[in-house]
């Protein structure tokens, strides 16, 4: 087996210089395979044999004519060929030189001579012999002309390969620049461009010199363009190599010159606090892979950057967030009990679900938190509530309030992509709890708005799901953060504007107005106490007498909350504080007549209650945000033609009713006295007062119609009676909402009786013990028994 050791063509300027005839070629010759390489006629090879039919086929050589067959191995087939692992085209050439080497081995210097097409193969022999056929070159497809200018071209693309760094001796560019033989000049080019086997055997096979200085030529384009790639990609190389080494010099030189401020390892020695502090803060596997990443970013960074700030700043927000920090429980139901009852009155409803939460706790420790959302109307003391609720567990409390924000952004956070970008309110929140385990009050969810930047209720879709908390992300951060260890409590006045998917992960717990006793006992217990301590007083100083307290809560204020009634009492301190400021340090006890010195005439005047019964005028009952409110309904008669007039800012719902309550009226007419064509005489008008406020609903369905069977009958409505309910055609009365909230306005406004639909006696039962004694609550079926109850008959 030979291998080629130098490149072919080195010694061909000696061969160009011989012109002798070419020796007479045998038709029998011994094989000299050759490895990964193809040899032409021409050249001059020097040859390294190593096989021992190879080495066998050179001493039969130089025995008889020196002559060989030089063939190309197929797929390089090993060290023991055959005939059938040799291609069929060759070329014969003549040893020249032979030396025997120390390791049995033989290097040998052949000629190449002419090619040779092989008939038949002897593999008997202690060397392979082919029987060839010489093969003659021909010219056929090109002119002159044409000829001349292929080779013009092809010498061109040589000097242009040669220019673009393909390493071609200067010899081989001389002798191919003297070369006026196609063929010749083909062997040479093809010997020397480091073809690949199959591409060098094509060469060797193309017998018409024309076609293969064509096929050179296009070999010699596709060898200008890889060199031409490869120039680019090594010139890119080596201007980022360039580059890279300005930038470390440049960078060698600040940290010198640093060095000399004393700040050489300032960048370092953060990198290592930050390593320290990650530590420290045992974040998650997904979290510290991020942080990781962002401080390998930071190490190649110049220091003064704008980028490099934006890497700090979310490394910062990275180790301080409370990861694996989260308080103790207070599992003390007693404790927690005694906590609720001392911060707030009442609620008694709200104190059972917290102690219920902490019970679960106690016995399954990984139990989620519940999300609960409080709805009432304001000044009830939900958010206050939720500040008791984290005293009571032992908890950090977070408050975010919702009302206004519209940006999807403000609860996710922003990407880090924009310009002071930070995480969103969320997360701040956390941050601000320094535990992962905090009291996360939102306030206002019903007030939370939807634009073109996306629709925050949405957002908190995930943060309120506890199957889906726990891998919240943030944008800012980029990685998960566990939520379902947070306690999270919602306020809302009302439950209508909550999107209906968000309103569905929540625990909804009702707040309803206070009643006059639960009023005065807060007023004493808590709002006195923090506003004369609020004002500077003392407890001597300033004396309200329970009956005076009452007074406050009858005559000045009127809300289903507490905040006009702490905005009295703060009145009050002001002017005692006035008082001890200008020197007099007497005792101030509130009297009736100091009560209207102080906070000016009573704003409900006795006035607006009805003083006596009367004819066309019913007392409905309405539910408001701000709580119940009472409803006078005034009916009047008069000579037309059975028109019905609506006044006072009415709703659809209302309107309905009205027309309801007529239809109801004219069918049963006759039950009460009315004569048959008295409603096509008469215009009936409906007006509710305080008509610049709009009204609407169905609850008002048996006041409207009690007022208008009393216009028609002349008979009067009890005064001191309320109603609330809903009325249908055939006389039923429906089931309202707002019950509580209804009996409580109707009890602030000096009503005791209400009525109220049979089938919401079931809400009696959740509000019974907050009743005021005095309230006597009636539950009616039918229209018929309202108007045996609310008419007073002759």
């Amino acid at each position: 087996m030979s291998n080629p050791e130098v490149k072919k063509g080195g010694l061909q300027q000696k061969d160009e210089l011989k012109q002798e005839e070419p020796p007479e070629i045998p038709e029998a010759l011994p094989v000299l395979p050759i490895i990964d390489d193809v040899t032409y006629p021409y050249s001059i090879v020097p040859l390294l044999v190593s096989e021992e039919k190879g080495i066998q086929a050179v001493d039969h050589a130089l025995a008889r004519d020196r002559m060989v067959l030089m063939v190309a191995q197929r797929d390089q087939a090993g060290d023991h060929p055959s005939s059938k692992d040799m291609y069929e085209i060759g070329t014969v050439g003549t040893v020249i030189r032979m030396l025997k080497l120390p390791d049995q081995k033989v290097r040998v210097l052949v000629q190449g001579i002419s090619r040779a097409l092989v008939r038949g193969w002897d593999d008997d022999l202690p060397y392979i012999q082919a029987h060839i056929q010489v093969l003659e070159e021909r010219t056929k497809e090109l002119s002159g002309m044409q000829l001349e200018a292929l080779m013009r071209n092809v010498s061109s693309a040589l000097d242009t390969v040669v220019a673009l760094g393909k390493n071609i001796s200067q010899e081989v560019l001389i002798i191919a620049a003297n070369l006026d033989d196609p063929g010749r000049l083909s062997d040479l080019i093809a010997s020397n461009l480091s073809l690949k086997q199959e591409e060098a055997q094509e060469i060797l096979s193309i017998l018409d010199t024309s076609k293969r200085l064509q096929r050179v030529h296009e070999l010699l384009t596709r060898e200008i363009e890889l060199l031409t790639v490869q120039k680019q990609i090594s010139t890119q190389a080596k201007d980022e190599i360039d580059k890279g080494q300005r930038e470390f010099f440049l960078r060698q030189q600040l940290k010198a010159i640093q060095s000399q401020l004393g700040e050489g390892n300032q960048l370092a020695e953060d990198i290592r606090q930050y390593i320290i502090k990650a530590n420290e803060a045992n974040m998650p596997r997904e979290a510290r892979e991020e942080f990781d990443r962002q401080v390998r970013r930071l190490e190649r960074m110049v220091p003064d950057i704008a980028e490099a700030a934006t890497v700090r700043t979310y490394l910062d927000w990275m180790i301080a967030l409370p990861w694996d920090i989260q308080t103790r429980d207070n599992l003390n139901l007693k404790e927690a009990r005694r906590i609720l009852d001392e911060d707030h009155y009442g609620l008694k409803k709200v104190k059972d679900r917290i102690i219920e939460h902490l019970a679960v706790r106690k016995l399954k420790q990984d139990s989620k938190g519940p999300i609960l959302c409080f709805v009432g109307p304001p000044g009830t003391g939900k958010t206050s509530l939720g500040r008791s609720i984290a005293r009571a567990l032992g908890k950090s409390f977070v408050r975010l309030s919702l009302g206004g924000v519209h940006d999807e952004a403000e609860i996710r956070g922003h990407r880090r992509t924009y310009v002071g970008a930070m995480p969103g309110r969320i997360i701040q929140g956390i941050h601000q709890a320094k535990s992962n385990n905090p009291v996360f009050m939102m306030d206002e969810v019903d007030k939370l708005g939807a634009t073109f930047h996306g629709d925050p209720s949405s957002a908190l879709l995930e943060v309120l799901d506890p199957e889906q908390n726990n891998t919240f992300r943030d944008n800012y951060l980029g990685v998960s953060f566990d939520l379902s260890r947070v306690l999270f409590i919602t306020t809302a006045n009302m439950m209508d504007t909550i999107h209906p998917a968000f309103r569905d992960r929540m625990e909804v717990i009702y707040l309803s107005g206070y009643t006059e006793d639960e009023k005065t006992a807060i007023a004493r217990r808590h709002i006195l106490p923090k506003q004369i301590d609020a004002h500077g007083l003392t407890g001597r100083d300033l004396s309200i007498p329970e009956s005076i307290i009452r007074s406050i809560i009858q005559g000045y204020t009127r809300e289903a909350g507490l905040r006009n009634l702490e905005r009295r009492i703060a009145a009050i301190c002001r002017k005692v504080a006035m008082r001890i400021a200008s020197g007099r340090r007497k005792p101030v006890v509130v009297t009736a007549p100091k009560l209207r010195n102080f906070l000016g005439p009573a704003e409900n005047l006795p006035e607006e209650r009805l003083i006596n019964d009367q004819v066309g005028i019913a007392t409905g009952l309405a539910w408001t945000p701000a709580g119940g409110e009472i409803l006078f309904i005034e009916a009047q008669s008069m000579s037309g033609k059975g028109n019905l007039i609506l006044t006072g800012q009415m709703g659809e719902v209302m309107k309905e009713s009205a027309h309801a309550a007529l239809s109801y009226a004219r069918a049963h007419a006759k039950e009460y006295g009315i004569p048959e064509d008295y409603f096509s005489k008469h215009d009936f008008h409906i007006h509710i007062p305080e008509g610049s406020i709009p009204k609407d609903g169905p609850s008002a369905g048996i006041a409207l119609v009690s007022a208008l069977i009393s216009a028609s009958t002349g008979l009067p409505v009890h005064r001191k009676i309320a109603m609330t309910g809903e009325i249908t055609l055939r006389g039923a009365v429906l089931p309202v909402g707002g019950i509580k909230e209804k009996i409580l306005a109707a009890h602030r406004n000096g009503v005791f009786t209400v009525m109220i639909p049979g089938r919401n006696k079931k809400d009696l039962q959740e509000i019974s013990r907050q009743l005021p004694k005095e309230m006597k609550i009636i539950s009616v079926q039918k229209v018929k028994d309202v108007l045996r109850r609310a008419l007073i008959t002759k």
